[in-house]
């Protein structure tokens, strides 16, 4: 015998960039193929009707043929959803399918009207609680019995009396089922909830990825941009002036900045593909492009760090050193890289401007992406001007690595 349950589809995600679900056709279960339990339920009615003896329009013959029509019925209603019958229909239609089986082996001369009432105490297993669905087969065994026992109707001469005792059995069945089914429910839901959650985190650290290129993309065009921008702005005041060296002194300075923008490009590209680039060397690199040269101390031994700390030392060191050039145009700029036993500590220190600062607003996204750099590297930033020593009166960036 086989029973079924409907399996819920899966839950589909469709909104713009989220991670692809997977496809949304339910899984077949073993033992929940509807054809199989089809074909057995036509296999019993063809059966019956070609066995089952009397059937007529009048007398005997018209009793049989509506308890037969009445045991079809309940059987073919086992085909209907666990979820579409009320639990208190349920146990009313099984009961009077019971009353009905029973009524028809009495009643039926022969064939295999008995197979109604086993079908049907298999089907109280699977489709009632176990105690309702013992209850309920142990009456359809006392009917059956007690139908051929006390000889009721002239269908009590062709079998004997313990089958009808046993016609309660198949309720094991159907519990059997019932709690199989019910466990291979249980694990889809959690094999479900568990791909929702491998989606949902799929998903996040898409958008993870998607803000660190945000972060890589802006702090590379914030810090080029700017400093061309300021070269030619500075080209152009000096036209007036008449004064071609200096002139050509800002275009060539834009020119070098342009060729920084192109090995900002490259390091962005090593940044996205997570390259590791030597982090003393590539931060002296970028200082001497920087016009800051000599400007780095190192304290402690350089070891090598994995090259997401790299990247994102390097990424808050240039954001650093372009709100410097923005806010403090012609300030000292000193750069210090401390490699501590269980920290690495970048820190860039900005006196003030020495030149006239050009009217502007920063979008306020650098110190936005410096802290959340530092914050997926487990680290802190510090921030803020500085108010005492040589330098007061300028800013400090620090931003501590935790190995």
């Amino acid at each position: 015998m086989s029973y079924g349950l409907a399996v819920p589809p899966a839950e589909t995600a469709s909104s713009p960039g989220q991670v692809p679900p997977p496809s949304a056709a339910p899984r077949p279960i073993p033992g929940r193929d509807p054809r199989a339990q089809w074909a057995l339920t036509a296999a019993v009615i063809v059966s019956g009707a070609l066995t089952i003896r009397p059937m007529g329009v009048s007398g005997q013959g018209l009793v049989v043929a509506v308890l037969f029509v009445l045991n079809c019925a309940a059987l073919l209603a086992r085909g209907l959803p666990p979820e579409k019958v009320p639990p208190r229909v349920a146990v009313v239609w099984l009961s009077l399918g019971v009353l009905a089986a029973a009524a028809l082996i009495g009643a039926a001369h022969g064939g295999t009207a008995y197979l109604f009432a086993f079908f049907l105490s298999g089907h109280i297993g699977y489709r009632l609680p176990a105690g309702q669905a013992v209850v309920l087969a142990l009456a359809c065994s006392l009917l059956c019995g007690g139908v051929l026992y006390f000889e009721i109707g002239p269908g009590h001469q062709l079998l004997p009396w313990a089958v009808g005792l046993t016609t309660g059995a198949p309720v094991l069945i159907g519990i059997l089922n019932r709690a199989q089914h019910q466990a291979v429910d249980a694990a889809l839901s959690a094999a479900e909830s568990a791909e929702r959650a491998a989606r949902a985190e799929a998903q996040a650290a898409v958008l993870t990825e998607r803000g660190r290129i945000a972060r890589d993309v802006h702090d590379v065009l914030a810090h080029s941009l700017a400093g061309i921008n300021m070269q030619l702005e500075l080209a152009d005041a000096l036209l007036d002036t008449g004064d071609l060296e200096k002139v050509r002194a800002a275009n060539d300075k834009a020119h070098s900045l342009v060729k920084e923008s192109l090995k900002q490009a490259q390091w962005t590209v090593h940044a996205l593909r997570e390259d590791s680039l030597p982090l003393v060397e590539t931060l002296t690199a970028m200082l001497d492009s920087s016009g800051h040269r000599d400007t780095l101390t190192v304290h402690g031994t350089p070891v090598e760090t994995p090259a997401q700390v790299t990247q994102n030392l390097l990424r808050i060191a240039q954001e650093s050193l372009t709100n410097a050039a923005r806010h403090a145009p012609g300030g000292e700029v000193r750069v210090e890289l401390a490699f501590e036993a269980s920290s690495t500590a970048l820190t860039v220190r900005n006196r003030p401007a020495t030149r006239t600062v050009t009217a502007g607003v920063g979008s306020g996204m650098g110190l936005i992406g410096m802290r959340e750099r530092v914050a997926l590297l487990g680290g802190t930033l510090t921030t803020g001007p500085v108010t005492e020593g040589p330098d007061q009166g300028g800013w400090r960036v620090k931003a501590v690595i935790p190995r």
